[in-house]
């Protein structure tokens, strides 16, 4: 598609059906995907060239689904870009997939409940532009920042909105963890993470595509692909945004706690895991030798010390093994 031609909303894919009106409804579906829209006025300053397929997961959101898009429509309408708007349903309960429909998007389902990483990752195989976006459906992420944030990824692999201040209205109680999660998740990326998992992002498909098999089912999948981006040398800016009220009911729950604690040991693995081993097996290996010199004095070699060496070397050796399996992961 030609950066001069203009995006249209494309209609949902209709059910599956047999023989030949199978085959007309794939025609007319790719059609309404990759069809040139004539007459229609050319992109606006600074997205010469650009396209973006916008990922929308939901689960119930029924209440939210239909004003997201059409707040998205209007902000991409006025880009003059191509760009597509895929709802990915996980399984709703409510009239979430039904409403998805009307709108006249490309829509997907999970059929179950399998989690915001499962379906974004669904979204992402159905995009059919090198720009992605993802948005939540539940209205807590303004569409006017896609347009800037499509700009300025044109000189990054990923582009985040940062909900800063925003986030001061976070409950009390998941305080603790996400301050845990983004001070490790930093020291890991060896630089500061201003928004571990903002659910507003924009990147590039072919840069993120690589590392699909490393990106869990559920909520974590925004932490992790952070990580995958700044841990493997990729271009990654964070731009302010503001973060809105919620419509509906969080989907955390309290056995998330797990989940988190899952995140953490699989981060350690996973992304630079020498800065963690290293230093826990010096620690160890000073603990050895401070109680090693105290042994000299008392002539008697303690198990003590033996087992704070070989504790050491294990951690190292683990590290070590871990180091090798994420740079077979992570490599370019």
């Amino acid at each position: 598609m030609s950066p001069d031609d203009q995006a249209l909303p494309v209609k949902s894919r209709p059910p599956a059906k047999s023989g030949a009106a199978t085959a007309a409804a794939a025609k007319a579906s790719f059609g309404a995907r990759h069809a040139g829209h004539a007459g229609a006025r050319r992109a606006a300053e600074g997205f010469e060239g650009l396209s973006l397929s916008i990922v929308i997961p939901a689960f119930n959101e029924e209440g939210a689904v239909a004003h997201t898009i059409e707040d998205v429509r209007r902000e991409m309408d006025a880009t003059g870009v191509p760009y597509e708007i895929i709802v990915i349903d996980d399984g709703s309960e409510d009239r979430t997939l039904e409403i998805a429909r009307a709108s006249g998007v490309i829509v997907d389902t999970n059929q179950v409940n399998t989690g915001y990483g499962a379906a974004l990752k669904r979204g992402i195989r159905h995009a059919q532009h090198e720009y992605v976006a993802i948005i939540d459906a539940d209205g807590t992420y303004p569409a006017r920042y896609l347009p800037p944030m499509l700009k300025m990824c044109r000189d990054q692999d990923m582009v985040v909105g940062d909900r800063g201040a925003a986030m001061k209205n976070v409950p009390w109680i998941r305080k603790p963890a996400k301050w845990v999660l983004n001070t490790f998740a930093s020291f890991l990326a060896e630089r500061r993470l201003n928004d571990l998992n903002s659910g507003l992002r924009v990147f590039r498909k072919s840069e993120l595509v690589p590392f699909i098999p490393l990106l869990p089912q559920k909520f974590s999948f925004t932490t992790t692909i952070t990580l995958c981006m700044s841990c493997n040398g990729k271009r990654m800016i964070y731009t302010p945004i503001q973060y809105g009220k919620r419509v509906g009911k969080s989907k955390i729950r309290p056995v998330d706690f797990i989940n988190f604690v899952i995140l953490v040991l699989r981060m350690t693995v996973l992304f630079n895991p020498l800065r963690v081993f290293i230093p826990l097996g010096m620690v160890l290996m000073g603990i050895g030798i401070a109680k090693f010199v105290y042994d000299l004095f008392l002539d008697n070699l303690s198990e003590t010390t033996i087992f704070a060496f070989l504790s050491a070397l294990i951690i190292w050796s683990l590290g070590l093994i871990a180091d090798m399996i994420s740079r077979l992961h992570l490599r370019p």
